[in-house]
Order: structure tokens, then C-alpha cells, then sequence
């Protein structure tokens, strides 16, 4: 490539600092100034720590938890093909990119023979380098490389709304199956409570101390219990392969680790800053990447009603010999050339129009898109915290029921025994205490639940790193 040439493209290069098109800022969206909770409350306006700043091997501390959590987020089909889609906006960022940059190819050619008429021999050689350059003065190239590198942060943000539905989806199934595990281990525990109690009612009817109507309702409990188990242990085969299916497996049965009633609870739940949330919630930063992508392409559409110029230079040289011109021609040649192309469109029947009016309204939709999103997270925030709530008391005042309901069944049995009171008291207070233990077995599971909800709906662990691979490395026991 000449001196010329080379001058010409640095030249233009300089003056490539136009970009049409809007710079992209960031839309002022109104947001409340706290969360809405339970009674229409406010929560969260002064605390600036969120919830969802911990990780989440800190929020959920069961060991076998976080190693289901940990074989998921390395196995799970979902998120293999978020990282795929990854890996597919950086290429394709990658080829936007390169249209930056001047093109350049070689070519070589060679031939020879004999010409059995002159009795000529040749042997010739053609090497050449091309060179294409095309000139970004409007910003089409940087507006279309602007848009493919918001699109791949859109992808990576995709991601990790994956991981955090994934870990939130996990966490919730292990709790629903602690869940059913202490209602199953309570259905079984009366069934062999209640077997005692029918035999010795039973053997009370036949001494004529107890009734056949309390021998029919011992015999009640101990069905109602015995009839829950096998709803039970298939509700917790299905769980096992939710819980399986979610860890790219195929179904079988899953490690347990920390009973229920000893999965340790937060003192607090601190929502943070309702400003915080747009950038906590990785579907709201996909919202805005999409959004940002959609503004670069208006620059795109802009920038093909303006001239596109095309820079071309070619160096290169033929060697060789023939016995014939071997006279007329040295052994090589130097061959070198450039060239400029100017291309403007006149006539496209309303298409660059219409190209544009596309653009904007993407832009639009992507705003709309992104505006809902805003909506969708402040009022899943809202119902979480809500739902926590209201399962906390009743976690609470049911832990006093069953405690009221253990105390009476107790006195009934010390009355019983001293005959001031006949068995079917007892009976009465063990089926309310059966019914109770199971009551709080499900506002036990349902807190745990909204816990989760919490932390996904607060865009839980958004300080983490973006790799899977990495979030691995980094929770407890992570190689």
C-alpha cells in the first residue's frame, strides 16, 4: 500500500469521530421510596444493606444444600446453554467488531511448462496482498459494535438470572422436601403412638374400662395417620426428582442434610435501598442492556442515509523466467495499486425510512420492556416480604399451639390415669395434636419458602462473580 493511501485512512481515522445517532442515557424511571409490606408499610428507606448483597452459601448454611447447589450450578442443562448464548454474543461482538479494521488477504498463484512449438520454457510465480479499509465517518461500524457489546452483557446478565432462579429453585425444593420429610416422620411416629393406644384400648373394653366408641376413635387417628404416608412418600419421590432434574440428573434420591426444624432462620431481612434494586436484579440490567443495544441501533439506521467510503490497495510482484522473453521482462516485477469507492444511497423506495422508523420503535418497546420489568421486581419484592411476614407469625403462634396442644394431652393422660377422666379425652387432644404437629410442619416449610423468594426477588447475590465456574470455586468446599 502506498504512502498515499496509508495517509488517506489515518486521515479519515482522525476525522471518524462523528457518531450519528443518540448517545444512550439512562431512562429516569420514578420508583417508590420504600417497599411495600405487610398493611401497605414502608420498608427498607434508611437501611442501605440488602439482603441480597450475601452470597448465597451464606444465606443458605445447610453443608448438603450448598453441595446440591454447587453440582447444579456445574451441571444444569439451563445454564450450559446461557453460557453457550455467551459465547455466541462474544463471537458475534468479535465479528461486528472486525469491520473496524482494514481487511487484508494474500493471494499466490504459480505456473509453468514447455511450448513444444518455440520450445519455450517458463516458470512463473504471482504473489499479491489486498487491502479493504472502509471508512467509519458516520458511526454506522461503532454504532453496530456498540450494539452487539450491550447485547453480549445482556446475555451474561440472561445468565445470571439463570443461576439465581437456579439456586432459588433448588433452595426451594430441598425446603419442601424437609417439609415433607417431618410430616412424614410425624405421621409415622403417631401411626406407632396410635398403634399402642388402640391395643390398649382395646384391652380396656374387654375389662370393661374403656368403650367400643373409644376403641373407633383411637382406630380413627391411627388411620388418618397411616392413610397421609403413602400421599407423603409420593410427594417426596416427586421432589427427589424436581431436585434431580434441576442438578442435570436423571431421578433418584437426594442426600438430606439438616432437618427442618434445625435450618437456622436470619435475625433480619433487610430489603435495602429501593434505588438499589435496578441494579441488584440481573433481568432489569438485561432489560437495560437490551435497551441500550436498541438505542445503538437507531445510530445504525441513521448512518445509512449518509455516503459509505471504501479504501483498496493491493501490493505484490510476479517472478520468473521464460526462454522466450527472458529479453523483454526481468526475473520480477513489482505490481501495486489503490483505489477509494464512494457509495450514497438516491432512490430505496422509503426503505432507509423505514429501517429507521423500525429502530425506534425497538428502542420504544425495549423502554416499555424495560419500565415493566422495574414494575415486576418492586412487586415481587412487595409480595415476598409480605408473604414472610405473615408466615412468621403463623410459624410463631402455631410453635404455641402445638405447645398448648402437648401440655393438654399430657394433663388428659395424667387424668386419665388418675380416673378423673375417661380415655377419649386423650383421643381427642392426640388427633388436635397430630393435626397441629402437621400445621406447623407446613408454616415451618412455608417460611423457609418465603425466605427464598426473598432473596431471589432482591436479585440475591448480585455481587458474585458472572462464572459458574468460578461461583464454585468460591463457595465453601468449591475445587
Amino acid at each position: 500500500m502506498s504512502n498515499r493511501l496509508i495517509t488517506i485512512a489515518l486521515g479519515a481515522t482522525l476525522m471518524a469521530g462523528c457518531k450519528v445517532g443518540p448517545n444512550y442515557h439512562r431512562p429516569n424511571v420514578q420508583i417508590p421510596a420504600g417497599f411495600r409490606g405487610p398493611a401497605g408499610s414502608d420498608q427498607g428507606q434508611a437501611q442501605a444493606a440488602s439482603y441480597a448483597d450475601l452470597p448465597w452459601w451464606q444465606v443458605f448454611q445447610d453443608p448438603q444444600l450448598q453441595e446440591l447447589i454447587r453440582t447444579a450450578v456445574k451441571q444444569n442443562y439451563d445454564l450450559q446453554l446461557a453460557v453457550e448464548r455467551i459465547n455466541a454474543a462474544r463471537a458475534q461482538l468479535a465479528i461486528t467488531r472486525s469491520n473496524l479494521f482494514p481487511q487484508i488477504q494474500g493471494e499466490a498463484g504459480g505456473t509453468g511448462g514447455k511450448e513444444y512449438t518455440l520450445q519455450s520454457k517458463y516458470n512463473f510465480l504471482v504473489l499479491a496482498v489486498d487491502a479493504t479499509f472502509q471508512l467509519d465517518l458516520f458511526g454506522r461500524l461503532r454504532r453496530a459494535t456498540e450494539a452487539a457489546r450491550a447485547q453480549l452483557l445482556s446475555t451474561k446478565d440472561a445468565q445470571q438470572t439463570v443461576v439465581l432462579t437456579l439456586v432459588s429453585d433448588v433452595a426451594s425444593d430441598y425446603f419442601a422436601l424437609l417439609d415433607l420429610d417431618l410430616q412424614l416422620q410425624i405421621s409415622r411416629d403417631t401411626v406407632k403412638t396410635q398403634e399402642d393406644a388402640v391395643r390398649l384400648t382395646k384391652l380396656q373394653m374387654d375389662h370393661g374400662v374403656a368403650t367400643k366408641l373409644d376403641v373407633l376413635q383411637a382406630q380413627q387417628v391411627l388411620d388418618t395417620a397411616n392413610a397421609a404416608i403413602p400421599d407423603l412418600e409420593r410427594q417426596i419421590a416427586q421432589e427427589e426428582n424436581a431436585i434431580s432434574i434441576l442438578l442435570g440428573n436423571y431421578p433418584q434420591g437426594v442426600e438430606r442434610g439438616r432437618p427442618l426444624v434445625d435450618q437456622p432462620l436470619p435475625p433480619e431481612v433487610p430489603p435495602g435501598l429501593p434505588s438499589a434494586l435496578l441494579d441488584h436484579r440481573p433481568d432489569i440490567r438485561e432489560a437495560e442492556q437490551n435497551l441500550v443495544a436498541a438505542n445503538a441501533e437507531i445510530g445504525v439506521a441513521k448512518a445509512e442515509f449518509f455516503p459509505s467510503i471504501s479504501l483498496t490497495g493491493s501490493v505484490g510482484g510476479a517472478f520468473g523466467r521464460s526462454n522466450v522473453f527472458s529479453s523483454l521482462m526481468s526475473s520480477h516485477t513489482g505490481i501495486w495499486s489503490y483505489g477509494a469507492q464512494v457509495t450514497q444511497p438516491l432512490f430505496t423506495g422509503g426503505g432507509l425510512k423505514g429501517n429507521l422508523q423500525l429502530a425506534k420503535s425497538e428502542y420504544q418497546q425495549a423502554l416499555i420492556t424495560y419500565k415493566e420489568t422495574i414494575q415486576q421486581a418492586f412487586g415481587d419484592v412487595s409480595n415476598a416480604l409480605i408473604a414472610y411476614q405473615k408466615y412468621h407469625q403463623v410459624r410463631v403462634r402455631q410453635e404455641k399451639t402445638v405447645v398448648d396442644l402437648q401440655d393438654s394431652v399430657n394433663l388428659s393422660l395424667s387424668r386419665y390415669r388418675g380416673g378423673i377422666t375417661t380415655y377419649l379425652e386423650v383421643l381427642d387432644g392426640q388427633r388436635s395434636l397430630y393435626s397441629g404437629e402437621l400445621t406447623l410442619a407446613q408454616a415451618r416449610g412455608d417460611e423457609y419458602q418465603s425466605l427464598v423468594q426473598i432473596y431471589k426477588a432482591l436479585g440475591g447475590g448480585w455481587q458474585q462473580t458472572e462464572s459458574p465456574e468460578l461461583s464454585s470455586k468460591l463457595s465453601p468446599g468449591g475445587s
